[in-house]
């Protein structure tokens, strides 16, 4: 009731409540305030991308401890490749209902081959999502840099107007793409036919 009242006379200050307003005024009164505060937070992944017209999102994969991977490195045997910790998988999970909250739909999801990626991909929990070589590490020389870049520069080039496409990949793609360097975990916006990019800050 304390509550309740703070906000009656908030209102009543700004000549928006009744005198005679009832707890279940007072309580529409609140809901309205949470309402509006939730519309804000729903638009502001969306306007972000529309500041640039951005159809593509890059995401480096979450908390993968340590650096590069082992010198026996299978891309089909995650055993052998460094891969997200407990903290990197809550770290995706928690990315994914970020981006929910905010009522982005992304057209596809499109994910490293490599495992941090993957189970990344699968952590964020936002739909179906498939394999693409153009988004794989050229870091250590395990792909080629440029035969790796061609794949993924074709896809920019098939992407619509109005599509909004997901990929998780790793630092050396994204930077090569955009210029940006970006933590674990890290999003950029893209808009494949201008080049501008964005960097997006996760509350």
């Amino acid at each position: 009731m304390i509550r309740y009242l703070y906000i009656f006379l908030a209102f009543i200050s700004l000549g928006l409540a009744p005198l005679t307003a009832s707890p279940e005024q007072l309580g529409q009164i609140e809901q309205i305030g949470q309402s509006d505060q939730f519309n804000a937070q729903h638009t502001a992944f969306s306007v972000a991308i529309d500041q640039i017209d951005a159809n593509v999102v890059f995401m480096r994969h979450a908390l993968a401890p340590g650096y590069g991977d082992p010198d026996h490195f299978d891309i089909d045997q995650c055993a052998t490749q460094r891969n997200l910790n407990a903290t990197g998988r809550q770290q995706a999970q928690d990315i994914g209902l970020y981006i929910k909250s905010q009522g982005v739909r992304f057209d596809a999801i499109l994910s490293s081959q490599w495992c941090r990626c993957v189970d990344t991909a699968i952590a964020l929990d936002l739909g179906e999502w498939q394999r693409f070589a153009g988004l794989n590490s050229f870091f250590q020389d395990h792909v080629d840099r440029k035969e790796t870049l061609a794949l993924l520069s074709d896809r920019l080039e098939t992407i619509a107007d109005d599509e909004l496409i997901l990929m998780v990949t790793h630092q050396v793609v994204i930077s090569a793409v955009t210029r940006y360097s970006t933590p674990s975990g890290g999003l950029v916006l893209y808009n494949s036919r201008t080049g501008k990019a964005k960097p997006l800050s996760i509350p």
